[in-house]
């Protein structure tokens, strides 16, 4: 056990090493593409509730992709955390400048005073979170667990998709029993069905 977490700090260690060694302009280009990518993916263009992310460092940033998928006429949806409670409700956002605040973990999330309840088998698509992935849909988060313990509650139907830069694809990533898989990954290079 703590062997695999060891690894987990390691091989976050070694993304964020990765991502600081791209320049500005290859990041700029691969995060492009990567956007493009998911605003072409089938299953995006079908969905009409969208759960997105904000991004914490070392994640695909997230702040175009909301945006853009609020001009496109779909609903936003965004977690908001109670870290007392462990857990996670889901928000529907309509203006990112004045419905998000700071959230406990010092990423912004929606203002629960401006934002209402999105109940979970209403996402169509939900776009996880990951510092790092591999082929199979394992993923390697920030180390709260939040988002594996959401993964699994959410309905079957819904995709589960993982937006990563190809430097964040490894052939595997250290996982532990309570790890939850995305479904698909969407990278700067090509799109990937778990197998």
């Amino acid at each position: 056990m703590e062997e695999i977490r060891e690894a987990k700090e390691e091989l976050r260690a070694n993304v964020e090493k990765a991502i600081q060694a791209l320049d500005t302009e290859a990041r700029k280009r691969k995060l492009a593409t990567i956007q493009e990518r998911l605003f072409d993916f089938a299953n995006f263009l079908e969905a009409r509730i969208v759960l997105l992310y904000v991004n914490a460092p070392n994640e695909i940033p997230s702040a175009a992709i909301i945006h853009k998928t609020l001009e496109i006429g779909k609903i936003v949806v965004l977690p908001a955390f109670d870290v007392q409670k462990n857990r996670v409700a889901l928000m529907k956002i309509d203006n990112p400048q004045t419905d998000l605040t700071m959230g406990p973990r010092q990423i912004l999330e929606p203002n629960p005073q401006r934002c209402r309840k999105v109940p979970l088998e209403c996402i169509d698509i939900a776009i996880i979170p990951g510092i790092a992935l591999d082929e199979k849909g394992g993923r390697l988060g920030a180390g709260d667990g939040y988002y594996d313990r959401l993964i699994p509650k959410l309905p079957i139907t819904t995709r589960k998709v993982g937006l990563a830069m190809e430097e964040q694809i490894f052939q595997q990533v250290p996982m532990e029993s309570h790890d939850k898989y995305v479904d698909i990954i969407i990278t700067d290079k090509r799109v990937i069905y778990k197998i």
